[in-house]
Parts: C-alpha cells; sequence; structure tokens
C-alpha cells in the first residue's frame, strides 16, 4: 500500500470493479440489510432510555430527536438505492451513526453500540479509494470517532466505549481507504489513541491491554508504508512562526472535548495535550504518568521543531504525519529531563512504564521503516539526535527491562541504519555496553548481564566486528571499540576464583559467534596470504588523508589498514611523550608522524586527535609561553568546532582535552586562543573576542566558586550578572543569556582536570553537542560485505585472549553442550589461524588443547584407559586436537610436539592400532612401483623383520581390550563390569575418530616447513640414545618415534631434502651409541636401508647422500653388526638388484661394496652377500669404470674367503678374470671418443684398472687352497695373456712382471720351501703350473718385452726364477716334475728367442751379454740345451748370421727379423 504512489493504481481498480465487485463483495441486498440491522440495533437500545423511548413511544413524529429522525430515514432510504455500492456517498449512510456518536446527549451504551455498526461497516470492505467521496467520509469517521461524547453511567460501560473506539480507529487505518486519510488525521488518531492509553491507567487491566495494543499495531500500520511513499521533506516550511500564530487558534476544535462536560470519558484534565500537528503545533504536554502532576508535563513541540506547511498536513498521509509521529513518540523519552531533584519531587514517581511503552513503539516503526528512513531526512535527523540521546540516557537506566528495549532499538538501527549513525554508534557502546557490561560503574548484576546478551546478539550479526574494527579501531579519532569489545568478552568468559556461570557462557557465545563469523568469511574468498606491512617513508598529514572511494574494498582495506598501522604508532608515541615529552615528539619524527622540521599545526594535531597523552603535560605545553608553544595552543584551538554552540558548552569540550594550568599567565593564554577560536565561528550576541575572553574568565571563576568545597559563600545569581556589567563592547549581556550560563555552571561542574586514561566516559550534553557537530565531517561509514579483508588482523588482536577464555571455560564447564561450544570455537580458531598463516597462533591454541586430553598428565589413576573413556572433557578434546592435525597441520609448528606427547601416550596405553607407523609406510608402497616390468617386493615390513631386541608388550586398542575380556590364570581379575565395557567402547570410537594415522599416512601433503617441525618433534619424542641405560618403556618409545619418522620419509620421498639431514643424524645416533641388540637398533638400521631402497630409483641428485649413509651399518658394534648381518645383507642384495642402474659414483659403489666385503667372511651373510656381486659383476652386467677396482677388491675378498666352499672362490675368480672383457670393451669406445685428450686419460686409467686386477688375481695366487690357488694362476694367465684390446704401456708390462709375476713365483717358492703341506696342499703341482704359467706369458708378451730396453734383465729374471724352481726342495727333496718340465720349458722359450732373432750370438766386437749371460744360466738348468738349440753349423755361415744379427736387441730392428717359419714356432711353443 502506497501513500503518494497510488494514483495510478486506481484507475485499474476501476476498470476492474464490474467484474470484481460481485466476487470480492457482499450484493447490494446483503450490504443494505446489515446496514438496516445495525440501524436497529442503535434504535433498540435508545429505547431502552427513558429519554428516548418516551419521544419515541408518543406517537408524534415532531416529538422525536433529530438523532432518531436520522435513522430511521436512512432505513427508508438504504432499500431504494439502485447504484453499486461504490458509487454511493458512504457520508449517507454513516452520518447517522456519527451524528450519534458525537452526541453529548447519549450513553455509553448507546454510544457504543454506534461505534460497533461503523466499525463493521468498515471492516465490510464497502468502502475503498474508488468509493465516491471516499476522502470526506474518512475524514468525517475520523473526528467524530476522535470528538466522541457520551454520559458516564458506569466505569464498565464507559471502557467499553473506549475500546470500541480504539476498534473503529484501528479500522479505518487498516482500511483499504486509509490511503484518503490526511496527515492530519493520522496524528489525531494516534493522539486519539495514546490518550486512552495513558487514562487506561486508572480503568481496567484489559483496557490498558487493548490500548497497548491497538496503539502498537497503528504504529506498525503506518510505517509498514514508509517504503512505499514518496520524500516530502521539500515541503518543509522553514520559518514558520506566521503559521504557529494563525492555527494556534485551533487547538480546541480538535481536542478531546471539554473540561465542562464532567460524565465524558475522553477529556478532563488532559484536553489539551495533544499530539502536535500541523492544527495544534505548539500543545504543550501529555502526561506520562497516573501520579504526575501538571509540572511533570512533557513538551512535545520544542523550538527545534519545523513544523510542516497546512498544505501537507492535508494532503493524503505520509511522511510528514510520520514524522510528526515519531518525533512524538522521541518525546515521550524526554521525561528523565524533566524529572527534577527538588525537595517536591519523588524519584518513585518516575515509571518504567512510559518509557519502555514509547521504546516499543519506536522499535516497530524502525523495524518496518527500516532502510527506507534514510531517504527522509527529517525522520532520520530525529533518530540521530533526539533519539539516540535518550537511548544513552535510558540505556544507564537501572530498569533491566528499559535497557533490553534500547539494545533491541539500538540493534535494529545498526542493521538498518548504521552508515548514517556511525559516531552514535560508538557513543552507545563506549557510553553503555563497555560501561555497563564491565560492572565497573556500579552496574547491578541484571545491567550486566542485558547488556552482555545485548552485545552477543550484535556479535551474531555477520559483519558487526568488522564494521566497528573498519570505522572505529582503524579510525585515529575515534575508540578502539572491537578491541574493547573483544576484551571484554574474553574477561566476561574467565571465571575468576568462581565457578561457571550464565554470564561466563554468554560472554563465551559472543566470543565464538565473532570467531565463526571469521571463519566463515574464509570460505568466501579474498583471503590474502601475504599481509604486507604498512611502512611510512616520508611525513604526511595523516589526519587529513582520505580514502579515494570507501566503497571499493580495493581501496578501503588498504586505507583503514593505513590508519591502523598509523593509530598504533601514535599510541606508541603517546607512551614516549608521557615520559618524556622531548623524546616523544622526536620518536614521532623519527616514524615520520611529525615532520622533520616541527610545524604548530602537526604538533596541535597530534595532541588533538591522540588517545592516551598525559592532559597534564599537554596543557603544560599548551600554557608555555614559549613562541612555538603559542603557535601550537592557536592551532589547537582551531580544530576545534564551536559553530553554533553555547559558550559554556564550547568552554566544557575545549577543556576536556588537557588539564587547565594552575598558572594566571597560561590560563590567560589558554582562554584567549579559546575565545579568539569561539567569538570567529559563534559570535552571537558578543561583540567582540574580548567579551568572550572576559565571559569565560568569569566562567571559569564561577566554576570554582560553587563547586570548590573551601569556598564558604557562594556567588548568587545576581553577582555573577553584576560582575560581568559592560564586558560586551562596554554594553551588558542579556539578562537571560548570563542567567543561564549561570544555572549550567552550577547544575554541571566545568571539569578542568579531565579524567585520565582511556577509560569509558559517561555522555555529557556538551559530549552529544560535540558528538553531533562531528557527525557531520566524520569519514562515511564503510560497510565490509562477506569477505575476510581485515579478519587477519582483527584476529591477530583477539586470538590469544580468545583461546585462553574458551580454554578456561572448557576447564571449568561440566556438560556437554557448553564442552561441544567450546570445541567449535577451538575449531573456528584452528581454521582462521590456518588459513590466515598465524602459526604461533595455532601452536598455542594446540598446546592449550593438548592439556585438556589428560593425555599428557602424570598418570594417577590405576586405569587410565577406563579414565579415559569416562572423561568426555579429554575425549573431545582429544578428538579436537587430532581434528586440528589433520585438517590444519600445514601450520603447526612447535605444536607436533605437544600432539606427540599425545600420541606416545595413546602408545603406551595400548590404546594405537597395531601398525600406525607401517600402515603409514605402507600405504605408499602399494603404489604400482616396478623396476624392469616386475613389482618391488616391500621385504622390511614388520612381518619380515624379527625382533631380536627385547619382546614388546602387546599393543594396539584391540589388544587391550582382550586383555580387559581375558583372565589371567597366574593373577585372577573379576569380569569387566558393562560401565568399564562401555568405557573401552567410548575410547575405541574416540580413537577412530582421531584418524592418528593420517597425520603420517598424508604428511605427503604438509607444507615443508611444517613437515620438517613434525619430524624435528618426532626426533626430540624419540629423546637421545643412552648407551646401555635405556629402559624397556624408553626404548619401546623411541622405536615407535622411529617408525613414524621413518614412514614420513618414505611418504614424501620428493621432498626427501628437507629431511634427510635430520633423520640420518638420528640414525646415526642410535646407531653410534648402541651395543646391544635391540629393536630400536634394529629399526634404525633397517628403517635406513629401506629408506635408500625406495628413494635411489627416484632421488638420483641425493642419491651419493643415501649410499654414503649405508656405512653406519660399518660403524655398527661388532656384536650388534654380527647379529643383523646376514639380514642386513639381503636387505643390501635387494637394493643392488633394484636399483643398481641409479648408482653411478665411486662413492656410493664404495659404500655398496665395503658392504659386501664384510660379509664374505660371515657365515649366513656371504652366500647374500656373493649374489649381489654376481649381479653386478657377471658378464659385466653392471661394471662400470666407477665401481670397477671396489668390485675387484670385494671378488678378490670373496675368493680369499674361506667361509662356505672352495667353488664359490672360484667364481669369484672367474668374475674377476671375466672383468678382462668389460676393459677391452671400455678401452674400445675411448678409442672411438672425439676428445683425444679425454680419451688418452681414459686409457690410461683402464690400464691402471688391468693392473689392479692382476695384482688382485696374484694375492689369491697364494691360497692355502690347492684348487682355488691353481684356477686363481690360470685366471692370472688369461689376463695377463687375454689383455690385446686393453692398452698397457710397455713400462706397465715391465712393471707387471716385476711386482705380478716375478714376485707370484718367489712367495710361491717361499712357501713351498717354508711351510708344511697340511697347510699347503700340492704346492709342487702349483710350483709346476706357476713355470707353465711363466713361461706362456712371457711367450705371449714377448713380442713387446723385447723391444724394451731392459729386456735382458727381464729375461735374466726368468732365467732365474726357473733356476730356483729347478733347484727347490720340498719336502726335503727335489721335485722330478719339476725337473723335467722346468728344462722342456726353457728349451721352447730358447727357440722361439732364436726365431725371433732375440737370442742370436754378436760379434765379438764389443761382446754380447745377453748371449753369454743367457748359456750362463741355461748351463746351470740344463748344459745340454745350449747344443740342442744351436746344433754345430759352419763356422762362416754361423758369423754371417751373427753379422746381422747385430744390434738385435734394437728396437727397430727387432722388428724386422720376424718369418712366417717363427711366428709358427712361437704359436707352437705358446700351444705346448
Amino acid at each position: 500500500m502506497g501513500r503518494l504512489k497510488l494514483q495510478a493504481g486506481i484507475n485499474a481498480i476501476e476498470e476492474e470493479e464490474p467484474e470484481d465487485c460481485d466476487a470480492t463483495c457482499p450484493n447490494k441486498t446483503t450490504l443494505s440489510c446489515m446496514i438496516n440491522s445495525e440501524i436497529g440495533a442503535v434504535l433498540a437500545v435508545m429505547r431502552r432510555n427513558v429519554r428516548w423511548g418516551s419521544s419515541y413511544m408518543s406517537g408524534d413524529d415532531q416529538m422525536e430527536h433529530s438523532l432518531i429522525q436520522s435513522l430511521k430515514a436512512l432505513r427508508r432510504q438504504i432499500f431504494s438505492w439502485h447504484h453499486q455500492w461504490h458509487a454511493i456517498n458512504p457520508t449517507l449512510y454513516l452520518q447517522p451513526f456519527l451524528d450519534v456518536i458525537r452526541s453529548d446527549e447519549t450513553g455509553a451504551p448507546i454510544t457504543g453500540v454506534a461505534l460497533s455498526s461503523v466499525y463493521k461497516i468498515l471492516t465490510l470492505d464497502v468502502i475503498d479509494q474508488n468509493t465516491v467521496n471516499v476522502e470526506d467520509a474518512m475524514h468525517l469517521v475520523v473526528d467524530a470517532v476522535t470528538s466522541c461524547r457520551f454520559e458516564v453511567t458506569d466505569p464498565s460501560s464507559e471502557e467499553v466505549v473506549l475500546m470500541k473506539i480504539l476498534q473503529v480507529l484501528l479500522a479505518c487505518m487498516k482500511s483499504k481507504a486509509s490511503v484518503m486519510l490526511s496527515n492530519q488525521h493520522v496524528c489525531t488518531i494516534v493522539n486519539t489513541c495514546f490518550r486512552i492509553v495513558h487514562q487506561a491507567g486508572t480503568k481496567g487491566e484489559l483496557l490498558q491491554r487493548i490500548a497497548r495494543h491497538t496503539m502498537h499495531e497503528l504504529v506498525r500500520c503506518i510505517f509498514s508504508h514508509l517504503q512505499d511513499v514518496d520524500n516530502t521533506d521539500h515541503a518543509l516550511v522553514n520559518g514558520s512562526s506566521n503559521l504557529k500564530q494563525e492555527t494556534g487558534g485551533l487547538n480546541n476544535e480538535y481536542a478531546f472535548g471539554s473540561r465542562q462536560l464532567e460524565n465524558g470519558s475522553l477529556g478532563s484534565e488532559y484536553d489539551n495535550q495533544t499530539l502536535p500537528t500541523n492544527y495544534a503545533p505548539s500543545a504543550a504536554s501529555v502526561a506520562t504518568g497516573t501520579r504526575m502532576d501538571e509540572n511533570t508535563a512533557i513538551a512535545i513541540s520544542g523550538k527545534d521543531g519545523v513544523p510542516y506547511d497546512m498544505h501537507l498536513m492535508t494532503e493524503p498521509y505520509g511522511v510528514p504525519c510520520m514524522v510528526e509521529i515519531f518525533h512524538f513518540l522521541c518525546s515521550l523519552l524526554n521525561v528523565v529531563e524533566h524529572m527534577g531533584v527538588g525537595p517536591r519531587s519523588n524519584t518513585i514517581a518516575f515509571d518504567e512504564d512510559v518509557p519502555l511503552f514509547a521504546l516499543t513503539l519506536i522499535n516497530s516503526a524502525i523495524e518496518l521503516g527500516g532502510p527506507s528512513i534514510r531517504c527522509h531526512p527529517r525522520l532520520l535527523g530525529l533518530i540521530q539526535d533526539e533519539l539516540f540521546r535518550n537511548l544513552m540516557q535510558f540505556g544507564l537506566s537501572m530498569s533491566p527491562l528499559i535497557l533490553s528495549m534500547v539494545c533491541s532499538v539500538v540493534l535494529n538501527l545498526y542493521n538498518h541504519l548504521r552508515t548514517e549513525l556511525k559516531l552514535q554508534l560508538e557513543a552507545f557502546f563506549s557510553c553503555v555496553i563497555l560501561r555497563l557490561a564491565q560492572g565497573r560503574y556500579g552496574a547491578s548484576y541484571q545491567q550486566q548481564e542485558v547488556a552482555m546478551e545485548a552485545l552477543v546478539d550484535f556479535c551474531r550479526q555477520k559483519t558487526f566486528m568488522v564494521d566497528m574494527y573498519a570505522n572505529f579501531d582503524c579510525d585515529i579519532t575515534c575508540s578502539n571499540v572491537f578491541e574493547d569489545l573483544a576484551n571484554l568478552l574474553s574477561k566476561s568468559a574467565f571465571p575468576v576464583n568462581c565457578p561457571l556461570s550464565a554470564m561466563h557462557i554468554l560472554a563465551l557465545d559472543g566470543l565464538i559467534a565473532v570467531i565463526q563469523g571469521m571463519a566463515e568469511r574464509i570460505d568466501n574468498g579474498s583471503v590474502s596470504s601475504e599481509y604486507s606491512p604498512v611502512n611510512l617513508e616520508e611525513y604526511n598529514a595523516f589526519w587529513m588523508v582520505k580514502c579515494e572511494n570507501y566503497g571499493d574494498p580495493n581501496h578501503w582495506v588498504p586505507f583503514v589498514r593505513r590508519r591502523k598501522y598509523i593509530k598504533r604508532r601514535l599510541m606508541i608515541g603517546a607512551d614516549h611523550f608521557n615520559r618524556d615529552p622531548k623524546k616523544g615528539l622526536e620518536f614521532l619524527q623519527g616514524t615520520h608522524l611529525l615532520p622533520d622540521k616541527l610545524d604548530p599545526q602537526s604538533v596541535a594535531c597530534f595532541f588533538r586527535y591522540t588517545a592516551g597523552l598525559d592532559k597534564n603535560l599537554v596543557g603544560d605545553f599548551l600554557g608555555n609561553h614559549d613562541e612555538f608553544c603559542v603557535q601550537v595552543l592557536h592551532e589547537f584551538a582551531g580544530t576545534f568546532d564551536f559553530q553554533d554552540m553555547n559558550l559554556d558548552t564550547a568552554l566544557r569540550l575545549f577543556l576536556e582535552t588537557f588539564r587547565l594550568p594552575g598558572e594566571s599567565q597560561k590560563i590567560h593564554r589558554v582562554l584567549e586562543a579559546f575565545s579568539e577560536r569561539y567569538y570567529e565561528q559563534s559570535p552571537h550576541i558578543l561583540a567582540n573576542k574580548d567579551a568572550a575572553l572576559v565571559l569565560s574568565y568569569s566562567m571559569i571563576m564561577l566554576n570554582t566558586d560553587q563547586h570548590n568545597v573551601q569556598v564558604k559563600k557562594k556567588m548568587t545569581e545576581e553577582d555573577f550578572i553584576r560582575n560581568n556589567r559592560h564586558i560586551n563592547g562596554g554594553n551588558d549581556l542579556p539578562r537571560e543569556f548570563l542567567s543561564e550560563i549561570y544555572h549550567s555552571i552550577c547544575k554541571n561542574e566545568i571539569r578542568t582536570t579531565p579524567e585520565q586514561g582511556v577509560g569509558f566516559p559517561e555522555m555529557t550534553p556538551s559530549r552529544w553537542i560535540d558528538l553531533m557537530h562531528k557527525s557531520k565531517k566524520t569519514a562515511p561509514f564503510i560497510v565490509s560485505d562477506t569477505k575476510a579483508y581485515l579478519d587477519h588482523d582483527m584476529f591477530a588482536i583477539m586470538s590469544g585472549p580468545t583461546i585462553a577464555a574458551i580454554s578456561v571455560v572448557f576447564d571449568h564447564a561440566e556438560h556437554e553442550e557448553v564442552y561441544q561450544t567450546c570445541t567449535d570455537g577451538f575449531l573456528a580458531v584452528a581454521k582462521i589461524s590456518a588459513c590466515h598463516h598465524l602459526e604461533d597462533v595455532l601452536d598455542d591454541l594446540v598446546v592449550s588443547l593438548c592439556k585438556f586430553t589428560t593425555l599428557l598428565n602424570p598418570s594417577s589413576v590405576e586405569e587410565p584407559v577406563l579414565a579415559f573413556g569416562d572423561d568426555m572433557k579429554a575425549r573431545m578434546a582429544t578428538v579436537t586436537v587430532f581434528t586440528i592435525a589433520n585438517r590444519y597441520g600445514d601450520y603447526i609448528r612447535t605444536g607436533w610436539r605437544n600432539i606427540l606427547d599425545c600420541i606416545l601416550r595413546l602408545h603406551k596405553l595400548g590404546l594405537l592400532p597395531a601398525r600406525v607407523a607401517s600402515d603409514a609406510a605402507d600405504e605408499s608402497e602399494l603404489s604400482s612401483e616396478t623396476v624392469h616390468g616386475k613389482p618391488v617386493t616391500n621385504s622390511l615390513s614388520s612381518a619380515h623383520m624379527p625382533s631380536i631386541g627385547t619382546p614388546r608388550r602387546s599393543s594396539g586398542l584391540m589388544g587391550r581390550f582382550s586383555q580387559l575380556l581375558s583372565l589371567d590364570t597366574e593373577e585372577p581379575r573379576s569380569q569387566p563390569t558393562e560401565q568399564q565395557l562401555a568405557a573401552h567402547q567410548r575410547t575405541l570410537q574416540t580413537i577412530q575418530k582421531c584418524h592418528i594415522d593420517s597425520i603420517f599416512t598424508e604428511s605427503k601433503f604438509l607444507q615443508a616447513e611444517s613437515l620438517l617441525q613434525l619430524a624435528r618433534a618426532l626426533i626430540w619424542a624419540a629423546g637421545r640414545p643412552q648407551k646401555g641405560n635405556s629402559t624397556p618403556e624408553d626404548e619401546d618409545t623411541a622405536v615407535f618415534c622411529l617408525e613414524l619418522l621413518i614412514a614420513i620419509t618414505l611418504n614424501n620421498r620428493d621432498r626427501i631434502g628437507i629431511l634427510w639431514q635430520g633423520v640420518y643424524e638420528h640414525i646415526s645416533n642410535i646407531v653410534q651409541s648402541t651395543v646391544m641388540p635391540c629393536a630400536l637398533v634394529e629399526k634404525a638400521v633397517f628403517g635406513l636401508l629401506r629408506i635408500c631402497q625406495r628413494l635411489l630409483p627416484y632421488k638420483e641428485n641425493i642419491a651419493d647422500e643415501l649410499l654414503r649413509s649405508l656405512q653406519l651399518v660399518l660403524k655398527l658394534d661388532a656384536r650388534v653388526g654380527d647379529a643383523y648381518c646376514e639380514q642386513i645383507t639381503q636387505e643390501i642384495s635387494r637394493l643392488v638388484k633394484a636399483n643398481a642402474t641409479h648408482i653411478r659414483s665411486q662413492l656410493g659403489w664404495r659404500t655398496i661394496t665395503l658392504l659386501l666385503t664384510n660379509t664374505s667372511s660371515h657365515i649366513e651373510a656371504s652366500e647374500a652377500g656373493f649374489d649381489a656381486l654376481l649381479f653386478i659383476m657377471a658378464d659385466g652386467a653392471h661394471l662400470l669404470p666407477a665401481n670397477y677396482a671396489f668390485c675387484l677388491d670385494t671378488a678378490r675378498r670373496f675368493a680369499e674367503s674361506r667361509v662356505g666352499q672352495a667353488e664359490r672362490s672360484i667364481r669369484a675368480l672367474d668374475v674377476m678374470a671375466g672383468s678382462v672383457n668389460c676393459l677391452a670393451r671400455w678401452t674400445s669406445e675411448a678409442k672411438e671418443a672425439q676428445d683425444e685428450e679425454q680419451a688418452a686419460k681414459m686409457l690410461q686409467e683402464f690400464g691402471e684398472m688391468w693392473l689392479r686386477l692382476v695384482q688382485g688375481l696374484r694375492k689369491v695366487c697364494l691360497d692355502q687352497r690347492e684348487d682355488v690357488r691353481n684356477h686363481a694362476l690360470l685366471c692370472l694367465q688369461n689376463c695377463l695373456t687375454g689383455a690385446d684390446g686393453i692398452y698397457v704401456p710397455h713400462g706397465r708390462v715391465l712393471q707387471c712382471f716385476d711386482i705380478v709375476i716375478f714376485t707370484l713365483l718367489d712367495d710361491l717358492l717361499e712357501i713351498a720351501q717354508g711351510h708344511s703341506q697340511k697347510e699347503y696342499r700340492n704346492m709342487e703341482g702349483t710350483l709346476i703350473l706357476a713355470m707353465k704359467f711363466l713361461s706362456k706369458v712371457f711367450l705371449q708378451l714377448l713380442p713387446d718385452l723385447s723391444q724394451l730396453s731392459t729386456f735382458c734383465k727381464l729375461w735374466l729374471g726368468v732365467l732365474s726364477r726357473m733356476e730356483k724352481y729347478m733347484k727347490v726342495k720340498i719336502r726335503g727333496k727335489r721335485s722330478e716334475k719339476l725337473q723335467e718340465t722346468v728344462p722342456e720349458l726353457l728349451k721352447n722359450s730358447l727357440l722361439v728367442m732364436k726365431m725371433k732373432g732375440i737370442l742370436v750370438q754378436r760379434s765379438a766386437l764389443g761382446g754380447d751379454s745377453l748371449w753369454e749371460l743367457t748359456w750362463l744360466h741355461v748351463n746351470n738348468i740344463s748344459p745340454s740345451l745350449q747344443l740342442e738349440v744351436f746344433p754345430e753349423q759352419d763356422s762362416d755361415h754361423l758369423q754371417k748370421k751373427q753379422g746381422e744379427a747385430v744390434g738385435g736387441l734394437v728396437p727397430d730392428e727387432m722388428g724386422s727379423v720376424p718369418s712366417s717359419e717363427t711366428e709358427s714356432l712361437e704359436d707352437a711353443g705358446v700351444a705346448g
């Protein structure tokens, strides 16, 4: 329903009327019958009355009263009307009834029936906005009903009439035709209803309730139209004194009757107390209580009221009547101002009923008017000033009912109009809510509770705290409302030395509502992970800075954050200033809040806008005679707005900001600056600034006189006026003006020593005036949406007190619903901390929560498991801790230690699933990891690792459960009770809800820093291993922690670099401190192997580090190493087989081969170790230049090892010998390389490898076992003779003879002569093999050897060994076989040398040492050989041959000798 927008809709209704009329309204005949029956009813009641009845019964029509005549006339007409009812003027059928109502001759029963008839007609829906002459008809009804006259016969009938009047007036407003009522008539209706409400105080309870209900419905009905009406404030008459005069005399016409009618029920002593309307703009008062005399009547339209134009008041109702009604309702709250505390006043006379009733109506008006109010400046102005001023006063009422209603009104205003009420809201929270809720200022418990309930209601508004923070805490000129409210809630939730009360729970609800609001905003986005700190790089006039766009978060968010930073710095600066003003100003200059060169304006603004300054110091500074200080003083005065302000109010405001100095000169300077500013802005009746100065001085003196207890004789009003004669430019100031100032100061002291600190001040009239001035200039109210723009900063402020408050309540609580509220709060805090990256806060929360799990407490109960199951608080805390760990683990840092303490406690109690750690590691192993198409088997799960340490007791929750259920045979136990079983069941469910294993299985998703902290916490929880003195429980803990550490390491292979150092050091400490086999070292060693197995394929960049770590195995104590050797070797073997291709560095292979070498002497382990070695070396599958030497040494150790069968040694020799092929292949590849320098280097390295190989074989050739020794000789022979593809320089070959072949022969000879047959069996056979080996190798290498300059020496070495072997005695006698073999081998060698042209007799000139020396040795071996090899020939021929062979030892000549014959002999010799 609209008022001024309905004309367009009326035509449409008229067009549809013919079709719809019959359907929606009773038909014409029915209506006629209804009205006829109403006429009959009125006449029937009138007949009862003697006066009316007798005149009717006389039969003389002329004697009938006009009232009866009009009713009868209507009765005759109603059935003869032919038009539709909406075309009939309603006045025709209403007027007779209205005449009865108006008549002062009718009694209450007749008036009551007539009112009922009108009510019935109004509710028949026959009158609407389309009805003919409806406007006049509605006005007639209102005028008649509000002017009702009747004779009172008894109280009950009077009450009935009053109720029917209320009924009819409400029907008028709810009628479809109500839109045709004028503003004036609506005001009259409301006024009439309020009069009845007031009069009902002396009547029955029913009338009181109906009257109040009707008033409430009227207000709702009127203000529900506000959103539909246009703004008509432009029609206000600004200077309407003439209008008042013209209309003032109309007051009686619209009064409720006259005092002359003593028997009328609407009237008596309250006749002139009407609602302010155009017709009665000066209506004086409305009484507010049944016992108040006329002096307590409340003025409704004061001098500030601007009445509406008469024309507007007669228009269809809209904003004008709403303004008047609202103003009237606000005026009902002014009762406090008029309740003087004089000798005649009665403090009990004030009844909470009237303000409570007014507040209820105001609240309804605001609820229905809602945001539309801001479109109407007149209404908005009433709310901003008069209403809020009264709300501030009633907010401190001792009545909880009134306080509650005030808070409801403010909550509605906040929701609908907060953008227009910025400073008013700040004042309400500072001066009402915070004052009352703290209970500091004498507030009763009930007041505190109501204030707290109101605050909690505000906190439940999703953006309330954000609004408070953005608009007040981030505004330099406002108080920190958000911070104060948050602190209040936190402190109020703390039960200090008292049990938990409803107030504590209430405060907690508010606190958690704020926190959950933040948590919900996180889901709406705009959570910045990085909050750039604010820095002031240069000075800027911070009080002048404005935001470019208060509606755009991209502008206002950084703006308010910057302002908050400045505000904080100003507070720090204030602290410095209070200790030392000079240093304080220097500090502010250093932080760019004051310019490097101080100017008066910036210092003045610092004093003006900074809270917390010592007002004594500010006063001293401003009163100082220094020129700069005087300039600051005048700038300081210039920051005040005294426009249209009384002098005493202005002076009060000015002196509230600092303490007026005591010295007269300083006072003069201060008041002079004040006077200049005041006169500049509000000259009023003052002639000049000197008049303002003198009067200000006079006011200070009066203030001292009146309020100083030491002054006995007080100044009178006449004295004050006399003291201020001729001060206004030689003239007197008006007496009324001075009198008003006098009484104001007498009544309300000007405080020249303002309160220190930042408490919550009381709202004084002068402060309210200042607030209204400021509200016109303050920055716009920032409306925050549902995004988390400022939550990071807000939460950082309130997180600590919030966690503490929730924790204390949780600790003291005893009911499940409170526990649940607290845990919801904890989870919300965790969510916010995580999303805003406040790791410290999350750690604090975890620490706090872990205390409530009871798991960290030393176990003082016999059955901690049962106690845990019975403790709901502990179980809820435990679930909450682990929920936070699983959801927000990314942001936990030091809190992991507390969480692990809880886990360890559960582990010790056997409440964890048995395979928490194993599952954590194994889960990732189930992924399809394959090598060469075959899945990698997990050999290190707990199933494959028999523990050699102390046996662990049964663990796991079901294990505990079964222990409980079982009966111990040695120590019989009673059957568990139902309560115990139930407790265990609850414990089981709790642990299942915790999902503890997920912390570790999902650790791969943790952020790096959190993961590192988790690992460190595990290492810390495990404790530093002690040598031999740890208890089984400590070891169990250490094992469990190590399992978890290995699990997260395996789960984070992609981030192994983060964890590796800590894990390695921890395992290293365990290995090096353990002297006996135990479960811990077992876990450490095999965990390390497992990590290497799993990570080598993926992390080649740290492969060396991983493999180097395996050297820890070598550092194991001998007893420990021996106990686990076989298993370690199996794992090394698996590691090699799975990852051989990933091991590329010398360092890695060195570690692997060292481990394998160690197994060669271990009975159980050697087989697996040799198996791994074969995998590497067989067919050169995984031999590399990087591992060749290491593998060779390992193979030699296996060949030398007497553990196991000799066959393994022989196989080791075979793989050694077979590695020659690899050397040959590598040499071939190196020769094809492009880089010649690199190729040469590689060839040299391969040669050295070959030398190492033959040296290794030489050592095995000395083995005690015959078959191994002999096989080694054959292998060595093959390596020496099969080195064709390997680059071996001549010098290296010679070196090989010296350090390998000759040394071997000498050693074998020594062994044969010096050791018994038992130690070295069949050395004779070995010596024969050695001789054959020497011969074959010599002849094979002869072409190269013969070119060496030292060939002669080498050849003599061969001869000398043959000679020794000829003469060797085995078991005391020479060997026949050697006697046969050596000459044969020597002969063969000589023949080859002869054929090659190497052994030829030279010319006698110069001698021939080779020839002579050869035969010298040969003759010692077998004298006949020379003739056999060189039979007698012709001497000439012989000489010729010798001549050709001169210089035969020269390499280039030797190269030209060979012939096909020689080659064939050589081949035959070697083969033989």
